[in-house]
């Protein structure tokens, strides 16, 4: 495992700024739903930055995999919506976007709770490689990596995020 140089805490609060003016232009602010686990870490911290009084949303995505047979149940954690989907106007973090498999699970566990009024999907980075029709709203880096890589965001003790590259 490596660390990459592109600056998580920068993107981070690129992120934090766009969504400063994306409630600001809101008639009332959207909800906050974190993908587990770096997107619900990302959807914390700007609670917390945005001074939001509301409860964050964590969307789990081992339930809907498409290649649950060969991946498992991952320890990601439960899906956690502590307010009314119905109606709602969502936004979904996560820390990167790649095939869109899981914004796809993740959207069919987030329509098990009700019918959300809209949904905004936010990443720090999007990697391309797409193998289904999904599209951020809000990418704050685009960057290319080869498929034998992962990236994930990583958060210290203290709440910094950085990213780390897998291979395999």
């Amino acid at each position: 495992m490596s660390n990459l140089t592109l600056n998580a805490e920068a993107l981070y609060l690129e992120l934090l700024r766009s969504m400063q003016q994306l409630i600001a232009a809101s008639p009332k602010p959207p909800r906050l739903v974190g993908v587990a686990s770096g997107g619900a870490w990302l959807a914390e911290r700007l609670q917390k930055d945005l001074g939001l009084s509301d409860e964050i949303g964590v969307l789990s995505s081992a339930m809907h995999r498409d290649d649950f047979s060969s991946r498992g149940l991952a320890a990601s954690g439960a899906t956690q919506l502590p307010f009314e989907v119905n109606g709602a106007h969502l936004i979904v973090l996560d820390d990167v976007l790649y095939t869109g498999r899981t914004i796809r699970a993740v959207l069919n566990e987030l329509f098990d709770y009700g019918r959300p009024a809209s949904v905004k999907l936010a990443v720090l980075v999007d990697r391309g490689g797409r193998e289904l029709p999904v599209q951020a709203d809000l990418a704050m880096a685009r960057m290319a990596l080869p498929a034998t890589q992962s990236l994930q965001l990583a958060r210290s003790e203290t709440g910094q995020f950085s990213f780390q590259v897998q291979e395999g």
